[in-house]
């Protein structure tokens, strides 16, 4: 996966992204000021830069020409929410505007989307004797391919992308199924059972009592 360099000011926060980025399999470090950040990157390389803007030492506009001359892509992750500060941000060459607070989900997704869009994303996943192909929408089980349908493929993708964190039946289906979909939550629970028989993941893809699903690996 990915390393991360996450510059906040607020430890709270700082902490709980890189908890959260941990628990998905990137690797983080922390920088809580402008002046920290820029000593860091002389030193260590990254995938990414998840940065505040509003920091003691140098603000995040600022840092932004840092990390690019450096070719470290940046998403600003900022409590200025006006149109003015997320146009600015974008224009100056950020890849990405979040405001807080965040959803941990959307954070983990628009953190893939730059990672692919930087050829900084791994395009396998392993675990034990599955393999997992994204470009390909391939699935190996000790080499063999194993026949996915377009949706169980794409269920599978986000239980892999969120590993380790527990998510909602609704939340599936908004992510896998799209906002407009019309069911009941039953369609998650067929979709997964037909995932574990497939993959032989009965132990792996773990029920959260009267919550949901959490892909679970070490």
């Amino acid at each position: 996966m990915a390393h991360i360099l996450v510059v906040d000011d607020e430890e709270s926060i700082s902490n709980l992204i890189v908890m959260n980025l941990s628990m998905v399999g990137h690797t983080s470090n922390q920088a809580f000021n402008g002046l920290e950040a820029l000593n860091i990157i002389k030193t260590e390389h990254f995938d990414l830069c998840l940065l505040d803007i509003m920091l003691p030492g140098k603000d995040g506009y600022a840092l932004l020409d840092d990390f690019k001359n450096v070719g470290i892509p940046v998403i600003f992750l900022t409590a200025k929410d006006s149109l003015t500060d997320r146009v600015k941000g974008l224009n100056l060459g950020a890849e990405d505007y979040i405001v807080k607070p965040f959803e941990t989900l959307e954070l983990l997704a628009r953190i893939e989307v730059i990672l692919r869009r930087n050829g900084k994303h791994k395009h396998n996943f392993k675990y034990k004797d599955i393999e997992v192909r994204f470009p390909e929408h391939m699935v190996l089980k000790n080499n063999q391919p194993i026949e996915l349908t377009a949706q169980e493929f794409s269920l599978l993708e986000i239980l892999i992308q969120n590993r380790n964190l527990a998510l909602t039946r609704e939340k599936l289906l908004e992510i896998g199924w799209g906002y407009d979909y019309v069911g009941e939550t039953r369609t998650v629970d067929m979709h997964i059972q037909r995932l574990r028989k497939k993959l032989d993941w009965d132990d792996v893809i773990k029920t959260v009592y009267k919550y949901g699903y959490r892909l679970e690996v070490q």
